[in-house]
């Protein structure tokens, strides 16, 4: 087996394009062709690279008739982490979509489909993630999930959104543990429109502990224009709605018929 033949060997056993390899060793990917073919000899120091690179010694790259590879580190016992960085070889497709890969893995990816340890795309997964549709510990993204999540619509443990979903929520909708917004559901809840355990509100708040404008308690309701304790008959439901629209602002109209839905 030739120079040029293990080469091309061990590079796709680590499924590395020949794009990617010339990257690693800072050369032109044509170079890493006349390599695998045998056209053209590299550098010392190149070929220094590739040993480390590869895990073999000279004489396996040198010699053609040494086929067997063998490593130039230590065995050591293979962890779990081993074995999925072993798995989580850079990979990048060569068709293209919007100027991007149409997937890309590894540790920087971006593309279509992106997934790594940071991840830009279209769909994207990583511990920091960006995209359209993202997911990540830290996540961006037009519908975005993950423990630190930013979007259009968001869901994480802490969760900024226009629709916001999580154990701690700011969003214009937003539902959580602790919620905030101008609409707001969740044990503590707080906003212009809020339901909850402890619900305070700017204009409606209904729960056990209500404190709004309108307050609407199952224990305590603090309502400074009006105020009920305990469950809503249908008897109630026109003197809610009255005040409803006698108290709430023309430009939160669209809030108020979502609580008149949630209310009825």
């Amino acid at each position: 087996m030739t120079l040029g033949e293990k080469i091309a060997k061990q590079r796709k056993e680590l499924n590395y394009t020949q794009e990617q390899l010339a990257d690693i060793l800072g050369v032109s990917r044509q170079s890493i062709s006349k390599w695998e073919s045998d056209i053209a000899y590299h550098e010392t120091d190149k070929l220094i690279e590739l040993g480390k690179l590869f895990d073999c010694s000279m004489d396996y790259l040198l010699k053609e008739d040494v086929n067997e590879k063998q490593s130039t580190t230590p065995k050591k016992t293979e962890t779990v982490w081993d074995k999925f960085k072993k798995q989580f070889h850079e990979r990048k497709s060569e068709k293209m979509v919007f100027g991007m890969p149409l997937y890309h893995i590894g540790r920087n990816a971006h593309g279509f489909f992106a997934v790594g340890f940071k991840a830009r795309g279209v769909f994207s997964i990583g511990l920091m993630s960006r995209g359209i549709f993202s997911l990540g510990f830290l996540s961006l993204g037009i519908i975005s999930i993950g423990l630190l999540s930013l979007g259009l619509i968001s869901a994480g443990t802490f969760s900024l959104g226009l629709l916001a979903v999580g154990s701690i929520a700011l969003g214009l909708f937003a539902a959580g543990a602790i919620s905030v917004g101008i609409v707001s559901f969740g044990a503590l809840s707080v906003g212009c429109f809020s339901s909850g355990a402890l619900a305070i509100g700017q204009y409606v708040a209904v729960g056990d502990h209500a404190h709004a404008l309108i307050a609407i308690g199952e224990s305590v309701a603090d309502g400074g224009v009006y105020r009920h304790i305990g469950t809503l008959s249908s008897a109630d439901m026109p003197l809610i709605v009255e005040w409803l629209d006698a108290n709430i602002p023309s430009w939160f109209s669209w809030a108020k018929e979502i609580f008149k839905f949630y209310l009825i």
